[in-house]
């Protein structure tokens, strides 16, 4: 996968900008696990979790993908929002 699969029609403008975020991010890893969760979930999303997400994207790669790796433990203050949801995530296909 290369890029992002679903539409961003219909999402309001903050959830495209978001979806493109998650999508560009720096390194390619964290490009296939934020936006790969992205296009699956950015249209369910509460506007809490929109804030989430977007304080997620601002943290740097190497910290945000250590602690997606298991490379670095989450932070209480994270241990129960979005972040142990998308590293359950699948970042890849897995019907190959």
């Amino acid at each position: 996968m290369t890029g992002t699969t679903r539409s961003s029609q219909g999402l309001s403008d903050r959830r495209k900008r978001l979806l493109f975020r998650c999508w560009h991010r720096g390194t390619r890893e964290m490009d296939l696990i934020l936006g790969r969760f992205a296009d699956a979930h950015i249209a369910d999303l509460s506007e809490a979790e929109v804030d989430e997400l977007e304080r997620l994207g601002e943290m740097p790669d190497p910290d945000l993908f250590a602690m997606l790796s298991g490379a670095a433990a989450i932070p209480p203050e994270l241990a129960h929002g979005l972040l142990p949801r998308i590293k359950a995530f699948p970042a890849a296909d897995t019907d190959a």
